[in-house]
């Protein structure tokens, strides 16, 4: 074991194989830092030129590639409150209003710092425990998955904002608007309105891009004053504990790295969640936490961004648990990587750690560089990226809604997914407006799917029978997770109003 150890950190730390890591971090970093484009489109894409190089650099080049897009992404959610990924949605909204507030490099490299951390952990995770983790993971069916996710859309209701009603409102629209297309157990076509488009359901990527990014577009352009205003905010408050991460800022986000991350490795090892779920969790977790959660969204939130970015950035290498253990991809990446392996003559699964003994300590290696290589490029990639916002307002506005477009263009299926950016862009607007929460509404749209295929599947298995739920013991914890949390968030609604009034 030690021996097939050195050889494979010998192997994985040569020139050629760190090369390699490096292009693909670098890569990795720019795709994700603009819109739209996405890791699994950027991994896909490059999967072709692995045919050429050696075995363990090309899965080396891959995986620095998925980790560098998943950290790159939360740049333009910073700077132009544009997600490069859906899951870098919470990012931008506690990421944004630092930005504005003239803290765009506090919040760049708090992200940074966090992914970095988040990434690092979860693969000596991955590294320590694959094995015994996959089989635990097995062990969780749809019966418990429900469970999970009833307790991920409890912070619907706690991240409601000023308004109970309005905040539960938007998280039922959400899920609503999640039920469109075909329905995947009976083939019912449900409000597709005879638009072929809709049979796959509504694309996450021009929903997010619309109610976050074109929708704050619009407000921003409504109100050229406040625009100027801002712009010079975004290009630094002139303060030099605005522009790196302080003390302070770090005994306020340690919890919040720790608790995403461990969150990040639970979600990336639940085949099907995905990094959206995580940071969604993440993100609701530490906003609970908070004195004053509605500071969040007004003010920003350094903790926030910490915490939605070291989930994010945990659940790519956790997914990749049952990939290597069982051969189960356990998100898009995984299942990409897939056709990497098979090209180089590598079947995933438990067989990998006696047939490839070496291959699979040179991928970790390489996993641990890839890491420690994010934080050298995304460190000064930054400063390139942030030089954006000392530009003109308007060249930064159109230059906004230029990306929103290309992005819903190309993960939406085209003219498609503009038509799908521009109605929920109005449906932003006016959320905004009215004080809906489109926060709640992103939640309920991200989970609602899932959330209605476990719990079909769950009725199923079941079969009228409820205390067939006592052999789920994961379940029932997770269900008094979500009646306590329920019944907290009730509690705290009250004492709010009645300290108002």
């Amino acid at each position: 074991m030690m021996d097939e150890l050195i050889a494979g950190f010998g192997a994985a730390l040569t020139f050629y194989n760190v090369s390699f890591i490096f292009m693909g971090v670098a890569i990795g970093y720019l795709v994700g830092a603009l819109p739209g484009l996405g890791k699994g489109t950027a991994t896909a894409v490059a999967i072709p030129i692995t045919f050429y190089i050696e075995p363990l650099a090309a899965i080396a080049f891959l995986i620095g590639i998925s980790k560098g897009s998943t950290a790159g992404s939360a740049v333009s959610a910073i700077l132009m409150n544009t997600p490069g990924e859906p899951s870098s949605a919470p990012t931008a909204m506690a990421g944004y209003p630092l930005a504005r507030a003239g803290k765009a490099q506090k919040a760049l490299k708090m992200g940074l710092y966090a992914s970095v951390i988040g990434d690092f952990v979860s693969t000596c995770v991955l590294i320590l425990s694959a094995q015994s983790l996959a089989d635990y993971a097995l062990g969780i069916g749809p019966i418990e998955l429900v469970a999970i996710l009833a307790f991920s859309l409890t912070f619907i209701a706690a991240l409601s904002g000023k308004s109970l009603v309005k905040g539960l409102i938007a998280g039922l629209f959400g899920i609503l608007c999640s039920t469109v297309g075909t329905e995947i157990e009976t083939s019912t076509e449900r409000f597709t309105f005879g638009s072929f488009d809709l049979y796959e359901g509504l694309p996450l990527i021009p929903v997010a891009i619309g109610m976050l990014a074109l929708s704050e577009m619009m407000v921003q352009i409504g109100d050229r004053r406040r625009l100027e205003a801002e712009t010079d905010l975004l290009r630094g408050s002139g303060k030099p504990e605005d522009a790196y991460v302080t003390w302070e800022d770090w005994k306020k986000s340690a919890r919040a790295i720790i608790r995403g991350t461990g969150v990040g490795i639970f979600i990336g090892i639940l085949p099907g969640l995905g990094a959206s779920t995580g940071s969604f969790l993440s993100y609701g977790m530490a906003r609970r936490a908070a004195k004053d959660p509605d500071s969040f969204e007004r003010d920003g939130a350094i903790e926030g961004v910490a915490a939605t970015e070291s989930a994010d950035n945990a659940v790519v290498p956790a997914s990749f648990v049952p990939l290597f253990a069982l051969g189960i991809p356990g998100s898009v990446i995984a299942a990409i990587l897939i056709g990497a392996f098979v090209i180089q003559g590598v079947t995933p699964g438990p067989l990998m750690f006696l047939e490839q003994a070496e291959l699979m300590q040179g991928i970790y290696a390489s996993m641990l560089a890839a890491s420690l290589i994010l934080l050298g490029i995304g460190y000064f990639g930054q400063n390139v990226f942030a030089r954006i916002i000392k530009l003109s307002p308007s060249l930064v506005l159109s230059s906004v809604v230029f990306l929103c477009c290309l992005g819903s263009y190309l993960q939406g299926g085209g003219m498609f997914g503009l038509y799908v950016m521009a109605v929920f862009a109005v449906i932003g607007f006016f959320a905004r407006k009215y004080d809906f929460g489109f926060v709640t509404f992103l939640i309920g749209f991200v989970i609602g799917d899932g959330f209605e295929l476990a719990l079909r599947q769950s009725i199923g298995l079941l079969k009228g029978t409820p205390e067939a739920m006592l052999d789920h013991p994961v379940a029932i914890v997770f269900w008094v997770l979500t009646i306590v949390g329920v019944l907290a968030i009730l509690r705290r609604k009250k004492v709010s109003t009645e300290s108002a009034n």
